[in-house]
């Protein structure tokens, strides 16, 4: 496994190097401005994966922002209500929303006036794709295929450089037979692999599970690790020994076949898979390894990214 760039100092002031160059501060942990070295870089990277879309697969990209009743219909509130970011508004009439808006100059909690609104922001770029694969019709065999991406949310503040509540996130999901799917996912697990030895980055490929809440989300996590629904791709960017999920290979089963009535021309419900880029955490990653000057870069990553 190859070391990170400039190794020769501390891991601490390696990860403040990546900090300083790549991102500035906007006043909360896990929320940061991106640089135009970094976006250079992220472009490319998107770049390169379209190069990899399934043939005929439909392409969407999603707003930052979803139906609350479509999130609670696709059970996420159910397994991660402690990720969820939900869209508030100021409530009431014009006078009312002034006053509570004037609230702010006069030092008081001005909170209390907002209203849930009809919106959560977006926890991963394939929930939005299931009403539309649903308004569809029934599935065939041979499944469809969606090509998404958006800017995504989770409610997980950390300095950690690896890990936003805001990060974007790109996805191929299959919607079709128990055997179509896994035979996606599968697949997947294979060219993930290649791409990530042509990008001449460390990695490893482990099972894992989603970060279920409460005291029933061990058990949730167990079931999904004993079943190896989900492995990722895990590239070492804080650290060789605790390497970070770049990539997901997911398995859901019939659970949003169910959850949307998304139905096969056989009979019965449809199974869904996905392939998530953590489209953040891989150019982190590519800045990790091959270093803040693009020239050093190895000129066959250079030539794959477009630079």
């Amino acid at each position: 496994m190859s070391g990170f760039v400039g190794s020769q100092v501390s891991n601490d002031e390696r990860l403040a190097n990546l900090e300083q160059v790549l991102f500035r501060p906007m006043g909360a942990d896990g929320v940061r401005a991106r640089t135009g070295l970094y976006e250079r870089v992220l472009d490319g990277l998107t770049d390169f994966i379209s190069t990899f879309r399934p043939e005929a697969a439909e392409v969407y990209r999603f707003p930052p922002v979803m139906s609350r009743s479509d999130i609670e219909k696709s059970g996420y509130l159910q397994s991660f209500p402690n990720l969820v970011g939900f869209m508030c508004c100021l409530a009431g009439s014009p006078a009312e929303i002034r006053r509570t808006a004037n609230r702010i100059y006069e030092g008081e909690p001005w909170t209390e006036g907002l209203g849930v609104a009809d919106l959560v922001l977006t926890p991963a770029s394939c929930y939005p794709v299931y009403p539309i694969a649903a308004a569809k019709g029934a599935a065939p065999d041979q499944g469809w295929i969606f090509d998404v991406g958006c800017e995504c949310f989770r409610r997980e503040p950390s300095r950690d450089i690896d890990r936003m509540q805001s990060f974007r996130q790109r996805e191929y999901v299959c919607i079709g037979s128990p055997e179509t799917v896994c035979r996606f996912r599968d697949d997947w697990i294979v060219k993930a692999q290649s791409m990530a030895e042509q990008l001449q980055l460390p990695y490893s490929v482990d099972v894992a599970n989603d970060p279920f809440f409460g005291a029933g989300g061990q058990f949730l996590a167990a079931g999904q690790r004993e079943q190896k629904l989900k492995f990722e791709l895990l590239i070492p960017i804080l650290s060789h020994d605790k390497p970070t999920a770049c990539m997901s290979f997911n398995y859901h089963k019939s659970h949003f076949g169910e959850a949307w009535d998304i139905h096969l021309a056989r009979g019965g419900p449809a199974h869904t898979g996905c392939v998530g880029f953590g489209m953040d955490r891989m150019t982190i990653a590519m800045f990790a390894h091959h270093g803040l000057d693009l020239s050093a870069w190895p000129q066959p990553v250079l030539t794959l990214l477009g630079l």
